[in-house]
């Protein structure tokens, strides 16, 4: 994905429809541009919160959709219960007449080592990140198949993810636990709207947004990590998300895929890699401990953090 937008062909989204969650910051707001850029209607779903998701500030969403101009709408009211959700898509359709394209992106992020944690904050982060998607997904998905039964071209859904849900980083239990169902949640919606056409993957971004702002590196090569790799501008997320919500991806569903700059990465998901059948031992206890040393202790996985795991320089 070149960073000169002129030497490549790029994807129609003239008359569809987009619903970008957390669509006026970091990288919903790059996404909302590029949409918008490409053709596409937007309902810009913001309600400007900060990161920490508290002091909603509503003129942030406006502000956006007024400098997008025709084809933009702010949708401003939180998602994290049904009926929010569920008003975001009929803001679509009252505004547009349908929804073709669902970025889920908006997300918080509330820090704190497991002995330390907070129950009220895990639940807050699970209800903005993992909860509010579903809840925008269970509205949005109807009209999405009853618009591809009526001929409309099939939609797309984009959910974003993050590495700390793959690999794990120190202290972000409710983030990372959300991050990983997101990717659960991905492959069943993918499995469930595939007879209508309607594609839905993850995308794990590298790119500078306030949720990397505010990470605390744990030692110095997190540090390194955080100033060379974390640098990187959202506009190259947006360009592969646009490509997702093309026509162009119709055959690609239930993948995880990961942008760092102007590279693309295909991610493998949870497959078995070895195996062990335990013996017959009655009422005895199988020899695990022999087994685990034998089959399964050369193919653990490593206990490395995203940071760590992506501390390389980023090709821009």
């Amino acid at each position: 994905m070149s960073a000169d937008r002129s030497t490549v062909d790029e994807p129609s989204l003239s008359g569809r429809v987009a619903l970008v969650t957390g669509g006026a910051r970091g990288i919903g707001l790059a996404v909302s541009r590029r949409l918008h850029a490409l053709g596409a209607s937007v309902v810009v779903a913001d309600c400007g919160v900060s990161i920490r998701g508290d002091e909603p500030e509503p003129t942030v969403a406006e502000g956006v959709a007024r400098e997008l101009g025709v084809r933009a709408v702010p949708f401003t009211s939180n998602l994290t219960d049904p009926e929010g959700a569920a008003n975001a898509v009929a803001a679509a359709v009252t505004h547009f007449g349908g929804l073709d394209l669902v970025v889920n992106n908006a997300a918080i992020l509330r820090d704190g080592f497991i002995f330390k944690a907070k129950a009220a904050d895990w639940d807050a982060v699970l209800r903005t990140n993992l909860s509010a998607p579903f809840y925008v997904l269970a509205a949005a998905t109807p009209h999405l198949r009853e618009q591809a039964k009526s001929g409309r071209a099939p939609g797309r859904i984009v959910n974003i993810g993050s590495s700390t849900g793959l690999y794990g980083n120190l202290g972000q239990s409710a983030y990372a636990s959300a991050k990983a169902g997101l990717l659960g949640l991905t492959r069943v919606v993918a499995m469930d709207m595939a007879r209508s056409g309607v594609t839905c993957n993850t995308v794990v971004p590298f790119a500078a947004t306030r949720v990397t702002e505010a990470i605390q590196p744990a030692n110095p090569a997190q540090a390194e990590y955080k100033a060379r790799a974390l640098k990187l501008p959202a506009r190259f997320v947006a360009d592969l998300v646009a490509f997702l919500c093309s026509a162009e991806a119709g055959d690609v569903s239930g993948q995880l895929l990961g942008v760092r700059g102007r590279e693309i990465f295909l991610f493998s998901q949870p497959r078995p890699v070895a195996t062990w059948c335990a013996p017959d031992s009655g009422s005895g206890t199988p020899p695990f401990a022999g087994a685990f040393k034998e089959h399964f202790a050369s193919r653990f996985t490593d206990m490395r953090t995203d940071l760590e795991a992506f501390n390389t320089e980023p090709v821009i």
